[in-house]
């Protein structure tokens, strides 16, 4: 038997036309491993962003309830070809109750029960889900379990590939979001050094209280003075960035190399033979990515995506990630959340400006 219940979908047409709104859908009945998940709680992640609204221009969209229309203006429009005319479902992950289930024993086996699924239409009132990549969460709330893979793994993640690539320190942008806190915490846990760079003082209090060792602000005089020396006494010559656009590597690579040139015995006119290497894993800043000629050669600028490294990192690592996550989900793994909206005020204006600028400490949370 099917179900019927609400959704929302994003649609961008090749004229530039983006509707996003909130529709009656229905939901079909769960075959072998599927489950069915009546949705309870689904966090707006940066990911979940690029699809929804992309670049289009919120401020000047017309607003109806249960549905925006936007432009969304080029080169993101011609970049974006692919989707033109298809109504696509959004939300990465949530968390719910499963409702049904095929007839596979997995599946069956959670039955009745709360688990966090990763579904790929998590803003919705049901969502069909794979059973091998559901977490039973036991007694934890799908308020509290809604965010338990997407920041959860991806902390993990970093902490792993840095392990796997031989290193001991990490360098991290944007570092007091829920993700930066999260990975705050995992590196304290497992004495990986952390050098955590933000943009503000509060930010810099908020991650002091939170235990963290080195916390380097960008918005400070002596900026760059605290960042080589933070990476002079951790060794972090591997970094991640959420923000892409900008400097932000550009200033990691100069930073690490001057540290790394500090500590040779004779001149090189190629730099150091220190390897230096950054992976941008967001694009909160959709400008182009400034590299300038100042750090010799040895350096590597690669992208970090969460599916393809656990792909590769492999099944016994993920389930072993995914039980640390759970035995420690709200504490080392808590997330913390600005506002709850319903899915048709997730599409009013004053809400999705503010969620859509993607600041630092202030995640929405969709209650379906």
């Amino acid at each position: 038997m099917s179900t019927t219940g609400k959704q929302i979908f994003t649609t961008l047409e090749a004229d530039g036309t983006l509707t996003v709104e909130v529709a009656e859908t229905t939901f079909p009945e769960p075959k072998g491993a599927q489950v069915l998940v009546r949705m309870e709680a689904a966090p707006i992640n940066p990911s979940d962003l690029a699809l929804l609204f992309s670049a289009a221009d919120l401020e000047n969209a017309q607003y109806s309830p249960g549905k925006i229309v936007a432009k969304m203006p080029e080169p993101f429009l011609s970049g974006s070809k692919g989707r033109h005319g298809q109504r696509m479902p959004v939300g990465n992950e949530g968390a719910g109750t499963v409702v049904a289930a095929g007839d596979n024993p997995a599946a069956q086996a959670l039955m009745g029960q709360r688990v966090a699924c990763v579904p790929g239409n998590a803003f919705s009132q049901y969502s069909i889900a794979e059973a091998g990549m559901c977490l039973p969460l036991g007694d934890i709330s799908s308020e509290d379990g809604a965010s338990a893979f997407v920041n959860p793994m991806t902390a993990l993640g970093f902490v792993e590939t840095a392990k796997m690539e031989g290193h001991n320190a990490i360098l991290h942008f944007a570092a007091a979001s829920n993700l930066g806190q999260m990975l705050n915490r995992i590196c304290l846990e497992d004495g990986m050094a952390l050098v955590n760079v933000v943009r503000k003082q509060e930010q810099v209090d908020l991650l002091k209280g939170l235990g963290a060792n080195h916390i380097v602000n960008t918005s400070d005089d002596d900026f760059m003075t605290q960042l080589r020396s933070a990476i002079d006494e951790t060794g972090a010559y591997l970094g991640f960035d959420p923000i892409g656009g900008g400097t932000s590597v550009d200033t990691a690579f100069k930073a690490m190399e001057q540290v790394a040139v500090g500590k040779m015995k004779e001149f090189s006119r190629y730099g150091s033979d220190q390897a230096k290497k950054m992976y941008i894993y967001g694009r909160l800043d959709l400008g182009p990515t400034i590299l300038t000629p100042s750090y010799g050669f040895g350096f590597t600028l690669s992208g970090w995506l969460l599916f393809p490294f656990l792909q590769k990192a492999g099944m016994e690592t993920m389930v072993r990630m995914r039980k640390r996550v759970l035995d420690n989900m709200t504490t080392t793994f808590a997330s913390h959340y600005k506002q709850k909206v319903t899915l048709e005020q997730m599409l009013e204006k004053d809400a999705a400006i503010d969620y859509r600028a993607m600041r630092t400490g202030e995640k929405y949370l969709v209650t379906p």
